[in-house]
């Protein structure tokens, strides 16, 4: 735990129905909450999910419920520190909620944010997702773990891993069906040859190449990588290194980010910004170990792409 934090919050996210209740009993279950102290739970939203008592008692909990997002203020949180004296706060959120605009609150003198964790029901996600897009990014930019539950054979689980990695690279994410977490779900062929001599990059395969290396960047190290992209150099960026990549909507047309991996190449500083290439690379794991960079072998200009957005499916 954060050693400034005096009071931890575990800040419990997602949309209405979308397990929070269900997770937030099972946490309170768990022995290492049936500690000294009490548990302050806060309910922004009902559910059809009730809480059990004997959960509550055993975890020591008392449940406070704040009705509008006007009345969740520094001020409600203080009155409610000074009534209770928690030793842990434990917020199940409104889905509606803005997780930022809980971020930029002034929190009572020795409350923070230990843990957000975001549920999400797999069976609904799609239609979230497609119609509150904006609104599911910013509950999961600066979420810890994203829990889906109710996952289904048939759910494109990799796609929807994904969509999460690429706006919150350090997220956890974690599937579960009615049985529990289901295990071993990524072990499907990548859709480019990895034993190849060069591991040829497809534009439609852009974006699962790119959340792959995070995931996974010892797995390429050493391997020549070709692929079609942009480059990008900002200023005071050293003259032997680019940046290849391609667009991604993250969330919506005012949240399109440049995807790119960062290249060595002698000759860095007489490319053009903007210009279309072909890049023949070995990749290096970066110093960080949360990615690569190339060590450029080739460079040859392109026409750009027709479909320069990239997708993650």
């Amino acid at each position: 735990m954060n050693e400034d934090i005096q009071v931890p919050i575990y800040l419990i996210t997602g949309f209405l129905d979308s397990g929070k209740t269900t997770f937030t009993d099972f946490t309170l279950n768990q022995s290492y909450f049936a500690i000294d102290g009490k548990t302050l739970l806060i309910l922004c939203e009902e559910g059809e999910v009730e809480y059990d008592r004997k959960t509550l008692l055993r975890g020591r909990a008392v449940i406070e419920v704040i009705h509008s997002e006007e009345e969740f203020t520094k001020e409600k949180l203080e009155t409610l520190d000074l009534i209770h004296r928690p030793e842990r706060v434990v917020i199940e959120y409104n889905g509606m909620w803005l997780v930022s605009r809980f971020n930029e609150l002034e929190l009572p003198d020795g409350w923070g944010v230990e843990q957000q964790i975001t549920c999400v029901d797999a069976s609904t996600y799609q239609i979230y997702t497609g119609n509150m897009k904006s609104q599911f990014v910013d509950m999961i930019r600066d979420t810890d773990m994203v829990i889906f539950n109710r996952c289904k054979d048939s759910d494109p689980l990799p796609s929807y891993r994904r969509a999460i990695k690429v706006v919150n690279q350090a997220a956890e994410v974690v599937f579960e069906d009615e049985s529990g977490e289901i295990q071993d779900i990524f072990q499907e062929s990548l859709p480019y040859d990895m034993d190849a001599p060069v591991v040829e990059i497809l534009p439609e395969d852009y974006g699962i190449w790119f959340v792959d290396t995070h995931d996974n960047p010892k797995d390429y190290k050493g391997k020549t990588i070709h692929f079609k992209a942009k480059v990008m150099r900002s200023p005071g960026m050293r003259k032997d290194f680019f940046v290849a990549g391609r667009q991604g909507m993250v969330c919506c047309a005012n949240d399109i980010q440049f995807l790119g991996v960062p290249c060595r190449f002698d000759k860095a500083d007489e490319l053009k910004n903007d210009s279309w290439v072909e890049v023949t690379g070995k990749a290096e794991t970066a110093g960080n170990g949360e990615g690569i960079y190339l060590n450029i072998q080739e460079v040859a200009p392109c026409a750009p792409l027709a479909q320069e957005m990239v997708t993650f499916n």
